[in-house]
């Protein structure tokens, strides 16, 4: 545990079922419908294993072409049925199609956030740990990319690992985002973590330092998990598996 830190979200992902007081299994199901953003995953052995098969429909074809998703998020938030409301509103033209019943089951406000797991080199896929805003406002959008891995950048011995603060419709954050080349196999398990204070952001590969970004979101985020598939040439075979060992967060001891 990381010093002046108290552990208040864990899952070990233990057992075979999913967690729901913690987890949402539909991804901006809003945008979508909840029977194609229902996240595909199977749970036992101490680990989660978010999957994309070979039959996984794409999540929202109409305004995200043939991107399939399976994600696990801590809140949910959008607006009834025929309006424009809805968290992260990633293009113009958006319409509410299901109206979804509001939650926030882990919307943190600073502290330390790390995951331990392993991604895939198919050049096709992406994995990823984010936190975004709970976006009740539009200026409540900023995201902690905690980490974030296309297959194609994953080499023997070394990978680039998407890590910094994005603003989405934030007009007080600028773009910290970056991928940075480190000595790692991405394949096997490593812990990525963030520690996010009010005046800036770090960055941490299985302990070690690797960026700061000095600025921050002033407001509540959630969690996002996520396994992305991008149609295209070098796809293995299925299914592509996203394994996590654990997702922790941690807030700071008053002192």
């Amino acid at each position: 545990m990381k010093p002046g830190y108290e552990l208040e979200f864990e899952d070990t992902f233990e057992g075979d079922e999913l967690d729901t007081s913690r987890w949402l299994r539909h991804y901006l199901p809003h945008w979508g419908t909840r029977a194609r953003t229902e996240a595909r995953y199977t749970i036992g052995g101490g680990a989660l294993r978010l999957r994309i098969d070979e039959d996984t429909e794409p999540w929202c074809p109409e305004f995200d072409g043939d991107v399939r998703a399976s994600v696990l998020q801590t809140g949910q938030f959008s607006g009834p049925a025929g309006s424009s409301v809805g968290q992260l509103p990633f293009t113009d033209g958006l319409v509410v199609r299901e109206e979804q019943e509001n939650a926030r089951l882990y919307t943190p406000h600073h502290g330390y956030f790390e995951i331990r797991s392993r991604a895939l080199d198919d050049p096709t896929n992406m994995v990823a740990l984010w936190m975004m805003g709970y976006n009740d406002t539009p200026e409540r959008s900023g995201e902690i990319l905690i980490m974030e891995i296309f297959g194609r950048d994953v080499g023997r011995g070394h990978a680039r690992v998407g890590m910094g603060v994005r603003p989405f419709t934030d007009p007080a954050l600028d773009d910290g985002f970056s991928a940075e080349r480190l000595p790692i196999d991405a394949r096997e398990f490593h812990v990525y973590a963030a520690e996010w204070m009010p005046d800036r952001v770090d960055f941490f590969v299985d302990g070690e330092h690797v960026k700061t970004v000095h600025q921050a979101p002033a407001y509540p985020l959630q969690f996002m998990l996520a396994i992305y598939e991008f149609r295209g040439p070098g796809s293995g075979p299925y299914p592509k598996e996203f394994v996590v060992d654990y997702v922790r967060g941690y807030r700071r001891v008053a002192e």
